[in-house]
């Protein structure tokens, strides 16, 4: 392999890894009155959609600013949802089910928490190969009727910066709750350079979910590009989330393999948009990457 195509591939691997990062711009903070309203205003669509799930999703690409939103209603207690969120483990624990989330370990600091998170390639690869995002986990409500906590890292790979994940929610209705997750990042040249060589190479073929329009045979055709891959990785976060909630019932040394399994299996419904892998594939990597968090890394 020459020079060029060592670098070619190397910007190719760069942009998948920052398509697959979470992060952002400063954004607006939901309160409980704004994310009931947000439910009125999406319960037809949350009860009738292409997901057959009730999940409604946002992006936007602006600037040099990506961006995410879904909006949720999960089949789980609020009070559930707000005590396994604020709790660090549960986040890295949630956080590492995505094909390409490598590591995630909570490091305790002068009174505040750091997930510490490394993003990669969809195969097995030592964590020091891969891309570091130190994110501080922030608390921001946890009442009876309302949630939010936040995720930050100031900087990424290749001047990407000002990452955030931010989780709402409240309780609605049949003892579920409603949530939203936003994410978003900030990126220069330098990684819209990485981004475009990605999808323009290993990333053509990707769509999002968002329907943009039908083909000649009457088909549905979805948003592809940047747009494309923050849905794709919304929907993983999302996916994500339920599959840790519903492994809480499970006994302690169940629950690993629990959520594990529910993740792949939920993905396996959007085979377009998330297959990436096999199932023996996934399991055998994410159970290594599970045992491989435990230890902080240094």
């Amino acid at each position: 392999m020459n020079g060029f195509q060592k670098t070619a591939r190397a910007v190719v691997k760069l942009g998948l890894a920052l398509l697959v990062a979470s992060g952002a711009m400063n954004v607006l903070a939901d309160d409980a009155a704004s994310l009931r309203a947000k439910h009125r205003e999406l319960r037809e669509e949350l009860r009738s959609n292409s997901f057959h799930q009730p999940i409604h999703i946002d992006s936007s690409e602006e600037g040099g600013t990506v961006r995410g939103d879904v909006y949720a209603v999960l089949q789980h207690p609020f009070a559930e949802f707000s005590h396994s969120m604020k709790d660090p483990s549960d986040w890295c624990a949630i956080m590492i089910l995505p094909f390409n989330t490598k590591y995630c370990h909570a490091v305790e600091n002068g009174g505040g928490t750091t997930l510490q998170v490394r993003i990669g390639r969809k195969f097995d690869q030592p964590v020091q190969d891969a891309y570091r995002l130190d994110f501080a986990l922030r608390p921001v409500a946890a009442t009876g009727d309302f949630f939010e906590s936040r995720l930050d890292a100031k900087s990424g790979p290749v001047g990407t910066r000002d990452y955030k994940i931010i989780v709402s929610a409240v309780p609605i209705e049949g003892g579920r709750t409603f949530m939203h997750l936003n994410y978003s990042y900030g990126v220069g040249a330098a990684g819209r350079f990485a981004m475009q060589a990605y999808l323009s190479t290993a990333g053509s073929d990707k769509i999002g979910f968002t329907v943009t329009g039908k083909d000649a045979n009457g088909q549905p055709m979805h948003i592809g590009g940047v747009r494309g891959a923050i849905e794709r990785n919304a929907m993983r976060y999302f996916l994500a989330i339920d599959a840790h909630l519903a492994s809480l019932s499970s006994p302690a040394a169940q629950r690993v393999e629990k959520k594990i399994q529910a993740w792949f299996n939920s993905t396996e419904r959007y085979p377009r948009q998330l297959r990436e892998m096999d199932r023996s594939t996934y399991v055998a990597m994410k159970r290594n990457e599970y045992e491989r968090a435990q230890t902080q890394i240094q």
